[in-house]
């Protein structure tokens, strides 16, 4: 049997619950909007968060808030679920679920994750000795420091021996919290030392077992030997050595007891996978220069401060030897001339650069500082650890060869030597030239591309830096210049961000060091037309009339050199379109001429395409999630499933005239048949049912449904049925779930929200927003102001809950009934035990929802009452959200206690809330709760 039903139009915004399954140690409310989720270091984390909304919302998880989350907060988890195994304290903070489908404000829901630990605690012992009343006596204090990272924050205890140390009982100790410490502190401080202060000191550490994390503790030995630690290095403190050598350091110990620990450290970095440390002792073998830093020895006995020594390592490197020529600079020239001066220079880079020996060379033979020659160890008017020789008031016995050659003393590292050849002929300024044709250089996205600028003439000929002319562009290798020995830059796989103008300069080094030489480049890249929109469906009915449009958005070259239009592959013959003009098809869609279009526009490099699917297939039907209760207990074992959907877009194309539907188990067609519509065509946002019957408890199926027009038949889309007996109501719905009021009470409870409460409504009393703290989301809620009266009753029954078994195999099945309910004014006061009542509360409860549950165990399908008597006054409103029904029994939660507990105001005061569960034998019979065991708690 099939119904087919139409109700007003439905979507509904993105609606969120998180809730958790992991290891948690506590969870409690906040506030209205927000949970404290309390978990152990090391455990594993779950949240889910719960999703309402049609269409089916987006799930998305984000991290604010506390600490740095493994690169969390730098993320997105687009999954219902968030798992964290071994979860660490930096994880901890403020987590967001964020659900999304389109409709409305996308809603979003936070749990706070508060990770418990304890860390082992450091005990370190701090001496002082000072004068008293002059010289006549010197006393000795000590202090006993005990630090530790716990969350919760830690209770400390001390210990001398086996016995408590309480400050009230012992004059001879300070117990106290110091200020401006990392961590948690307490000092255990004993005035002036006496002999049975030198013993066993333990700092025992609690955290009260929350999350069963057990206490820790540490001991210290307090004797007159005491002292803290001193240690003296081996070598000095900088050490210079060459590649290739071995480095023994020894840090070694002069003082301290306990006997202190030494350790080895490096900065920065970590120490070389090739270091040994052999007691007191740190080994490098054959060092390389990235084996260079500094080495840092600590020696640590919890007694004062720690010891510590640095050695700086430097290995010595040379590389990159460059010379210079400058002609007079003080008579502006730029070549060399005789009576004037001249200037050679040389640099190296090395390390240490202030130990690096320059030694000139004249024809081979050693310069001396003369008249006529100058030496510079280190000029002041070049860069940092350059020598020059200047020649004076420049002579033909001037003409010669001079050589630079940089070395350490003493030193195994290869020396390095430059040759310059100063002669009327050898030196002249360099003329830079790009060669004809290429000051644009045009080249395919995706090639090779070569941008050239020559040193046409000019001796020495210096080498050619390449930059981007625009000031912030980098070169495509990450560097700002880049240094081509032969003025070719040579380009990969050119992409069009690589696309402008390049600068080519000679270099002031290896050459004449005069105003630098320049010129441009242009790089051209080019590509085929970038197009929009690059795909898009397109649904029409049928002899409608259909337009294509494909726009350029870029295109390098710009001129386009051809539009062509496709159907499934086949040429349109057409008029040759206008190749300035945006390309565009119309036509009238008919069922024969359905199908992929493509325009095709080209350029002289390649042809880029826009694709269109066009058909008059009717759009996918939306699958509604949110069904309230849709499983039916039927006879036989079976069962019926509700199910829901809307139609997305149903006017965009052919009148929808029906559905096909499959009921599939393992791929298996169980089902498969046409729902007819009868006629009356599906509305945007109208939902519609079909009740799927005969489906066996406690199996789950796949049902797929694809809308039907009289030309075609749109895509199936699929979900998975599922056989449950968790009921749970929100009141999102406007049928409520199948809840009902009773027509013999006297008046009705109402659906609402923080929308559509009235403005005017009693203050001080009622819920400002529904239990997940959203403005859109509704309740259940009975009003006390005029016209009700006092006794005044409202009943709203739930739907009757059929049951698969009454019994198990230890006796009757229990079922877990749960709610939240909100009880703020001061007219809402006391009442006793009732009589058949499952639950009951009255006074004020804050201003908070609160949780209640109870255990029921019917005996047949059964139906719980929640029932609202109006108090003595106007602020007494009651609301109630969120009911589940669930197999099994409640679980114990630290967030509900005991029911029953009431104040001792007076009954004739209040407005109550009670609950009654009804249990029925047969469909139309019922019989009294008192046929079940019943098991209630509440808050």
């Amino acid at each position: 049997m099939c119904v087919c039903v139409s109700m007003p139009s439905f979507t509904a915004p993105a609606n969120a619950q998180i809730v958790h399954s992991g290891a948690a140690c506590n969870v409690k409310d906040d506030n209205m909007s927000e949970r404290i989720y309390t978990i152990k270091e090391g455990d594993t984390l779950v949240l889910q968060c719960i999703v309402k909304g049609h269409p089916r919302p987006q799930v998305r998880w984000t991290k604010t808030a506390g600490s740095a989350s493994d690169k969390f907060q730098e993320t997105s988890i687009y999954n219902e679920t968030l798992r964290i195994e071994g979860i660490q304290r930096v994880q901890g903070g403020r987590y967001y679920c964020k659900a999304d489908n389109g409709v409305g404000v996308a809603a979003i829901k936070s749990i706070r994750v508060d990770v418990q630990y304890l860390d082992i605690p450091v005990l370190t012992v701090h001496q002082t000795i000072s004068d008293v009343r002059g010289s006549y006596y010197q006393e000795k204090t000590v202090f006993l420091r005990c630090t530790v990272n716990s969350n919760p924050p830690a209770r400390f205890i001390w210990k001398r021996g086996d016995m408590l140390i309480e400050q009230s009982k012992d004059n001879g100790v300070d117990i106290y919290e110091p200020l401006y410490t990392q961590g948690e502190t307490k000092v255990l401080k004993l005035k002036n030392l006496r002999p049975k202060d030198f013993a066993d000191y333990t700092c025992q550490v609690s955290v009260r077992n929350v999350c069963n994390i057990k206490d820790k503790s540490v001991t210290f030995r307090l004797t007159n030997a005491t002292s803290p630690p001193m240690i003296r290095l081996s070598v000095n403190d900088t050490v210079v050595v060459d590649p290739g050598q071995d480095v023994r350091i020894t840090c070694e110990v002069t003082a301290g007891f306990p006997p202190p620990t030494v350790t080895w450290s490096r900065y920065p970095g970590p120490l070389p996978l090739s270091a040994q440390v052999r007691g007191e002792t740190l080994i490098l073998r054959a060092v390389t220069p990235a084996d260079a830093g500094f080495y840092n020895c600590t020696a640590v006995n919890n007694v004062g401060n720690p010891a510590r020594k640095n050695v700086n390592l430097i290995v010595r490197t040379m590389s990159n030897l460059t010379f210079q020529i400058t002609p007079d600079s003080n008579k502006d020239s730029e070549t060399i001339q005789m009576g004037r001066d001249l200037k050679l220079s040389c640099h190296v880079d090395a390390t240490p650069q202030d130990k690096v020996n320059y030694t000139w060379y004249k024809n081979g033979a050693p310069v001396f500082n003369s008249d006529s020659l100058i030496l510079l160890r280190s000029d002041p008017d070049m860069a940092p650890g350059t020598s020059s020789l200047e020649i004076v008031d420049m002579k033909f016995r001037d003409l010669a060869t001079y050589s630079c050659m940089a070395s350490f003393s003493g030193s195994t590292v290869r020396e390095l030597r430059v040759d310059v050849n100063i002669s009327q002929n050898s030196v002249s300024p360099p003329v830079l030239s790009v060669p004809p044709g290429g000051q644009v250089v045009s080249v395919r996205e995706g090639g090779n591309a070569e941008l050239v600028c020559l040193v046409v003439d000019g001796k020495p000929r210096p080498p050619i830096l390449w930059s981007r002319t625009e000031k912030d562009l980098l070169m495509p290798s990450g560097k700002p210049t880049v240094e081509t020995p032969d003025g070719r830059l040579r380009l990969k796989n050119v992409s069009r961000d690589m696309m402008g103008a390049y600068r080519c300069q000679t270099a002031p080094y290896n050459g004449l060091n005069i105003k630098r030489r320049e010129a441009q480049v242009q790089l051209n890249v080019q590509y085929p037309p970038i197009l929009d929109p690059v795909f898009q469906d397109v649904r029409s009915r049928n002899y409608q009339m259909v337009t294509l449009r494909c726009t350029v958005l870029r295109s390098n070259p710009p001129r386009l050199t051809d539009i062509r239009w496709f159907r499934n592959g086949d040429f349109i013959r057409m008029p040759m379109p206008d190749l300035k003009e945006t390309p565009e098809l119309k036509f009238k869609l008919e069922p024969t001429n359905n199908g992929s279009y493509e325009c095709r526009v080209s350029n002289t490099v390649g042809t880029s395409a826009c694709t269109f699917n066009v058909s008059a297939q009717p759009y996918n039907a939306e699958f509604y999630f949110d069904t309230p209760n849709p499983v039916r207990i039927l006879k036989g074992n079976n069962y019926s499933y509700n199910l829901q959907w809307t139609q997305k877009d149903p006017d965009a194309t052919d009148r929808i005239i029906g559905y096909w539907i499959n009921v599939r188990k393992n791929k298996q067609n169980l089902l498969s048949k046409q729902i007819d519509l009868k006629g009356k065509a599906p509305e945007k946002g109208v939902l519609m049912s079909y009740t799927v019957s005969d489906l066996k408890i406690p199996l789950s199926y796949e049902v797929r449904l694809a809308p039907i027009t009289t030309y075609s038949t749109g895509d199936y889309v699929s979900r998975i049925i599922q056989y449950s007996e968790h009921h749970v109501c929100g009141f999102e719905d406007e049928r409520i779930c199948g809840f009902s009021q009773d027509r013999s009470d006297i008046f009705d409870w109402t659906r609402q929200n923080h929308l559509t409460q009235n403005p005017k409504r009693s203050a001080n009393t009622g819920p400002d927003t529904d239990r997940s703290g959203t403005k859109e989301g509704y309740y259940m809620y009975i009003e006390a102001s005029r016209p009700r009266t006092q006794g005044d009753k409202a009943l709203l029954l739930s739907p009757l809950f059929n049951i698969t078994s009454s019994k198990g195999p230890k006796g009757r099945v229990p079922y877990c009934v749960s709610f939240y309910y909100h009880m703020k004014g001061k007219h809402i006061g006391n009442i006793a035990s009732v009589d058949r009542a499952m639950w009951t509360k009255s006074g004020h409860q804050g201003p908070d929802w609160k949780k209640a549950f109870f255990d029921v165990t019917p005996s047949g399908p059964f139906q719980i009452v929640f029932e609202g008597i109006r108090g003595s006054g106007f602020e007494g409103d009651i609301a109630i959200d969120d009911v589940s029904i669930t197999r099994g029994e409640c679980k114990q939660q630290n967030t509900v206690a005991n029911a029953g507990k009431t104040d001792k105001r007076s009954k004739t005061q209040c407005s109550k809330l009670f609950i009654y569960v009804f249990v029925h034998l047969h469909v139309y019979v019922s019989v009294n709760v008192r046929n079940s065991k019943t098991k209630t708690n509440g808050k």
